[in-house]
């Protein structure tokens, strides 16, 4: 096993409308080690989410190829794609993404869940991790904006990914809670070793990261 974790090389995303070819990626050269932090910055309208998309196996490339621990999965069906995120990607999103009719503990199963092996052990202890045992049965729009995040962060876990990708992870948190928010996604990139991809917008957040990778009209224009 490699020290790189993955790599994109000359990785273009195009689209076709009409008879307009737009190009939002272009030739994106990157490569991620094993317990990088890194975040990822840019302008609107600068690649961050079709990026994000591909990286996250969302999304396929039109050229260029992605090595995921050691695996090519450019070019997956869909269906291989599915089982690639959950095995290998923990999200964490700006709004949490959790479902509402369940109770934490099940949004918390669900990645394990679609892999057939429900583990309740370990959900309940990713919330005694997060500080959140007395609210496993609570629904979601019982907990505040950071225990709702704490919950995605959780459930990212749960399947003990490769790596976690992170969009804008305290974008709809007041500043104290979003600094706790960042001080626990630090917590597992130094202490857990865990390898994490974060899209920011805010520079003080990124500068939180091991190194920033800036986007602007597609391409890298410093790292």
């Amino acid at each position: 096993m490699t020290n790189t974790l993955l790599s994109l090389k000359k990785i273009v995303k195009s689209y076709q409308i009409k008879s307009e070819t737009y190009h939002i990626l272009k030739s994106l050269d990157i490569e991620i080690k094993r317990g990088d932090f890194v975040a990822i910055m840019g302008p609107s309208g600068s690649g961050k989410s079709t990026l994000l998309n591909i990286i996250g196996c969302l999304d396929s490339p039109s050229s260029g190829s992605y090595i995921l621990e050691d695996k090519n999965v450019s070019r997956l069906s869909e269906r291989e794609l599915a089982v690639i995120r959950n095995i290998h990607i923990g999200f964490i999103f700006q709004n949490f993404n959790l479902i509402s009719s369940l109770s934490v503990i099940d949004n918390v199963l669900l990645p394990s869940f679609y892999l057939g092996k429900e583990n309740y052990k370990r959900a309940k202890e990713l919330l005694e991790s997060m500080g959140l045992s007395d609210r496993s049965a609570f629904k979601p729009n019982e907990l505040s904006g950071g225990q709702k995040q704490r919950v995605a962060i959780a459930r990212a876990l749960m399947n003990n990914p490769s790596f976690l990708l992170a969009d804008e992870p305290t974008g709809a948190l007041d500043s104290k809670t979003g600094k706790e928010i960042m001080d626990l996604i630090v917590d597992l990139n130094t202490k857990q070793g865990k390898t994490i991809l974060m899209v920011t917008h805010d520079p003080l957040i990124a500068k939180r990261a091991h190194s920033i990778i800036h986007l602007q009209d597609g391409k890298i224009v410093h790292e």
